[in-house]
């Protein structure tokens, strides 16, 4: 008797699972494997995007960051009526700042840079050439890229 028991058991089961089964087409799994894989391909994109966006901004600070240094070098060299010296630096911090720009999208902050290299080349050739410059002119080019490490 407990062996009939067990076999309707199972009997009824089996009817139960394939008509539940039978009620969800097999589409449907397929559907909702397909949406996850699509929804993981979308989030491991965003990822990336993301991991290169903090590089890309990690490495605009860092070249900032050695212009600001270059441009502070030409600064103590320039009180220190070293034009020649205070010219060279002023070059290293026109490449340091165009090696940001490199390569980068047209934006605002790319326009930026491009408009503080322009001046510090500006700078660099009056100081070259022998023009006056005023240590204020220097400040304000250091004040321009604080601003732009503070964005």
């Amino acid at each position: 008797m407990a062996k009939f028991l067990v076999v309707v058991v199972l009997l009824g089961g089996a009817f139960g699972a394939g008509y539940y089964l039978g009620q969800r087409p097999v589409g449907t799994l397929q559907r909702t494997v397909a949406e996850l894989q699509q929804s993981l391909k979308d989030m491991s994109r965003n990822v990336l995007d993301t991991t290169l966006g903090i590089e890309r901004d990690l490495r605009r600070r860092q070249g900032l960051v050695e212009a600001k240094s270059r441009l502070v070098q030409a600064k103590a060299h320039f009180a220190d009526r070293n034009f020649g010296d205070a010219a060279k630096e002023l070059g290293a911090a026109v490449e340091a700042v165009e090696t940001i720009t490199k390569g980068a999208k047209p934006d605002n902050s790319s326009n930026a840079f491009r408009d503080l290299a322009g001046s510090l080349r500006e700078v660099k050739s009056e100081i070259a050439t022998g023009k006056p410059v005023t240590l204020k002119k220097l400040d304000e080019l250091q004040q321009r890229m604080d601003q732009l490490l503070n964005k």
